[in-house]
C-alpha cells in the first residue's frame, strides 16, 4: 500500500535515536535504583551499536560516569527533571507530513492519574526548547488529548493496532467516546482503519492493557502476540479470547495475518503480587531487536522464535526483571526517533 500524505511510520523503519529517560534517586526506582541503573546502561550500550542515544536526566553528570566507556559524542543530553522513566509513555510520538517528520506531544496524566506525571508531561516541551531535532522537524501540540505511546502499533501502512481497555478508559478522555477517539486517531496519524483488542490483559500492569504488552506488528501481515498455554494461569481466558480476536483481524487486502505466539513469561512476584512480565515488549532498532529477558528458559525459545521474523536482525537479550518491579519492560521505557528527527 502506498503511504500518503501523513502516516505514523512502524517501529521498524530507519531510525535516527532512540530515548531514554535516566532512573534517579527521587523517582520510584529509589529502592532498587543501582539495579535499574545497571539495566539501562545495558539497554544504552546496545543501542549505541546501533545508532544514537537521547538522553533525558536532571543529573546529566552522573549518568556520563555510568556511561563513561561508551562514546559520548554518540549521546544527546537533555536536562531536564523527571517523574519517572516510561519515555515509551511520555516521550513524542513521531508521524510524517509531507515527507516531513512531526513530533506529536500528546497529554501525559500519569496512565489515568494513578502516579505522579507533572514532570514527564513537559519533557517534550524541554526537550524542544534544548534545539536538539532538526530543522525540518515539525512540533504539534495535542495536550488536550492524553495518549500514550505503548497504547498504540502501527504496521506503517495505514493499520492502527489497540486496546478498547486502555483507550477508552474513562480515567484518560472523559468526554471522548470510541467515535470521537477512533475519528481523532484516524485523522492525527493519517490511519486508514483501527484494530480494536476488547480482550487481553496482565497481572500488576497499570496501563489498562497497552498493545505493547500484549500483541505487535512484525512487519505489515505479521503480529507476534502473547499467548498462555496453561490453563490453570491466571492470563489463560483474556489471552485466549485475545487470540480469538486476532485470529479474525484481516489486513487491508482482506488476508489473514500471519500470526506468532510468543510463550507467557514465567511469573515474577514483588511483595506477594504478580507482575507483568511479557516478552511482547521488546524494542526493533536499526539492525536489531532488543527482547526483555527474565531469568528463565523461555528467554532462549523467545530469540528462537523473534529470529525467523527480522531475519537481518540480530536479536538480544536485556535483563529486565528489575523494570517489571515498577510494572513495565524494556518497550516501555524507551521511544524511537525516526530517520530524520536528529541529525
Amino acid at each position: 500500500m502506498a503511504k500518503g500524505s501523513k502516516f505514523l511510520p512502524a517501529e521498524w523503519e530507519e531510525q535516527s535515536a532512540v530515548q531514554l529517560t535516566w532512573p534517579h534517586g527521587k523517582s520510584d526506582w529509589a529502592p532498587y535504583l543501582k539495579d535499574a541503573v545497571a539495566c539501562f546502561v545495558e539497554i544504552a550500550e546496545n543501542v549505541l551499536n546501533y545508532e544514537l542515544l537521547l538522553i533525558v536526566t536532571p543529573e546529566v553528570e552522573i549518568v556520563k560516569k555510568h556511561l563513561e566507556h561508551c562514546d559520548l559524542s554518540k549521546i544527546i543530553f537533555v536536562h531536564a527533571d523527571s517523574d519517572d522513566t516510561w519515555a515509551r509513555d511520555h516521550g513524542p510520538i513521531t508521524i510524517f507530513e509531507d515527507h516531513q517528520p512531526v513530533l506529536l506531544d500528546f497529554g501525559f496524566n500519569g496512565w489515568g492519574g494513578k502516579f505522579a506525571f507533572a514532570k514527564d508531561d513537559v519533557i517534550t516541551e524541554h526537550m524542544m526548547n534544548a534545539n536538539i531535532f532538526s530543522k525540518n522537524t515539525g512540533y504539534r501540540n495535542l495536550m488536550d488529548f492524553i495518549l500514550e505511546g505503548g497504547s498504540i502499533e502501527s504496521d506503517g501502512q495505514g493499520t492502527i493496532l489497540t486496546t478498547s481497555k486502555c483507550l477508552l478508559s474513562a480515567n484518560r478522555n472523559i468526554t471522548f467516546f470510541k467515535g470521537t477517539i477512533e475519528k481523532s486517531l484516524l485523522s492525527i496519524f493519517g490511519a486508514n482503519r483501527i484494530l480494536w483488542l476488547n480482550s487481553g490483559q496482565l497481572e500488576g500492569d497499570d496501563t489498562d492493557g497497552h498493545i505493547d504488552t500484549l500483541a505487535r506488528f512484525c512487519s505489515h501481515d505479521t503480529i507476534a502476540y502473547v499467548c498462555s498455554t496453561d490453563p490453570d494461569d491466571s492470563h489463560y481466558k483474556e489471552l485466549k479470547m485475545m487470540e480469538d480476536e486476532l485470529c479474525e483481524f484481516v489486513q487491508s487486502n482482506g488476508q489473514p495475518y500471519k500470526l506468532i505466539p510468543l510463550p507467557m513469561a514465567d511469573a515474577v512476584y514483588e511483595e506477594g503480587q504478580r507482575l507483568p512480565a511479557t516478552y511482547a515488549n521488546f524494542l526493533i532498532i536499526n539492525g536489531a531487536v532488543l527482547v526483555p529477558f527474565y531469568g528463565s528458559p523461555k528467554d532462549r525459545q523467545v530469540v528462537n522464535i523473534l529470529a525467523p521474523l527480522f531475519p537481518e536482525m540480530e536479536i538480544i537479550g536485556i535483563n529486565c526483571k528489575v523494570l517489571v518491579k515498577q510494572g513495565g519492560s524494556l518497550h516501555c521505557v524507551t521511544m524511537q526517533y525516526p530517520k530524520g528527527v536528529i541529525e
